[in-house]
Formats: C-alpha cells, structure tokens, sequence
C-alpha cells in the first residue's frame, strides 16, 4: 500500500500527519510504530490522522510513537490545525475534536498557532518544587537549578516507571526558573525518551510554576530544547482557565512510503 504522509514539527517536537478524512486510511500499532521509527521509518515522535466529525472542522486522532493511542498532544494539535490551513481544508481558525475534548485554535499572519488547551481544575502538590496534574496528559513537574546539566533520560525514566506511574505512564518534566521565564526539558511516555519539546509539558509547568508561587505572570515564555513556547491562562483560586499554548508549527516535508 502507497501511503500519503505530511511531515510537521512544532518546536522540534515532530509528527507524521495522514489526511484521513475519506476514512479508508486503517493503520495497526505495528504500522504506526514503524512509521514513525527513525531508522527503518519517517521517524517522528508521534502520528495523527486527520479524520470527519460530523461537527466540528474535523477529529484529531492522536497515536504515541510505539503505535499506542495516545492522549492530548499540544504541539502535535497545532500542527494539525496548520496541515489542514496548508491543505485548504480551514482559514484561520479551527475547532477540532481530540482525546480530551474541544479545542480552538487560530493562526496568525507569521506562522504562530495559538491552541486553546483544556481547563486544569486539579494539582496535587508534591512538596514545594515538585507538582502533579493533567493538561489533556499526565504530567509530573520537578523544579531543579540547573536542567541543562541533568540526565533526563535517566532521571525521566526512573520517575516515569515507578511503582506510582509504570502501569498508566506519565510525562516527567524538569524545570528551571529564571525570572518570569522557564526552562523545560521532558521525558514523555510512548516515545519513551526525552523529546525536544512537549507542548502539554510546557503547558503543565507553567501552570505548576504559577501554583507553587514560583512566578507571579500569567503569560510566560517557555523556553524547551527546540525553541520557545508561550502560555497564558487565567487563574482563580487554583482553577486554571482560558488556557493557550502559542508557537511555531512548520511543515518539514510530504511524501509517500510503501507499507
């Protein structure tokens, strides 16, 4: 089988995106873990398929790399919305059905997708560097002094397959403060290794860093490994509300790989 594909990345975080809105495009967990292998594959961190809904623009279907489903990808969700701009399939503004519900999203005139993420009415605070919460995915936040200098991998992997998480996984990420700006790098599940950006991550640690009382802006600058994201939100007593991750979303490249 001849398979059309779309390459995108937003902030290095980067994904295979299939127009599957006929509906005729059926992929196993095999299928989708070999596409997106960087070595035998297209190599992304994970797959989406463009797919109808009956009322909204369309549906996001959402794939980890090692072929499972996956939950809310914030980066992977605006370049989505920008593959079906490219596509001609919407013009500046989309609502699209994911894993965790409804989401808009717009497209300024440089390139920048701003993404509506879910609400966030629950975090359970660890101690006083450390924060647990859901952002469309699970999501454990550590603030340390220096992320540059840490093993992700390891440190990530030690986290994410404890006795707490190993059964559902969850998305492990370090954080720095520095001012009102952060620095993120993550460890997400299904891909199973450090990513270059993870926009539920960075969306998670503002938010974590904005309860914890570590800064005092409700629009902060995340800087991960491969470029920077913005998020804003609204807060009322810990409730979390109007939340947006803005940043680039680019297409790398389309092709055709025989499956």
């Amino acid at each position: 089988m001849q398979l059309k594909f779309y390459k995108y990345q937003g902030t290095g975080n980067d994904f295979v995106i299939i127009d599957n809105f006929k509906g005729v495009v059926n992929l196993t967990k095999d299928q989708i873990a070999h596409l997106c292998d960087r070595k035998f594959g297209i190599g992304a961190d994970g797959l989406m398929l463009l797919e109808k809904s009956n009322k909204y623009d369309f549906e996001m279907k959402y794939f980890n790399a090692d072929g499972n489903l996956g939950s809310m990808c914030g980066n992977g969700g605006r370049c989505i919305v920008k593959f079906a701009q490219d596509i001609d399939f919407i013009d500046e503004h989309a609502m699209f059905l994911a894993y965790d519900g409804v989401h808009e999203a717009s497209i300024d005139n440089n390139g920048i997708v701003s993404l509506e993420m879910s609400e966030v009415n629950e975090l359970i605070k660890i101690d006083n560097a450390t924060c647990e919460l859901n952002t469309g995915s699970p999501h454990y936040v550590s603030f340390v002094n220096d992320v540059l200098v840490m093993d992700v991998f390891k440190s990530g992997r030690e986290i994410r397959y404890n006795d707490n998480y190993k059964m559902e996984g969850i998305n492990v990420n370090f954080v720095t403060v520095d001012g009102e700006r952060l620095t993120i790098r993550t460890y997400e599940r299904g891909v199973e290794n450090e990513t270059l950006s993870c926009g539920t991550g960075v969306t998670a640690a503002a938010i974590a860093a904005y309860h914890l009382g570590l800064i005092k802006s409700t629009t902060v600058t995340v800087k991960a490994m491969g470029g920077e994201l913005s998020v804003s939100f609204d807060c009322n007593e810990n409730q979390f509300t109007n939340v947006v991750l803005s940043g680039p979303a680019i297409k790398s490249f389309e092709g055709t790989i025989e499956l």
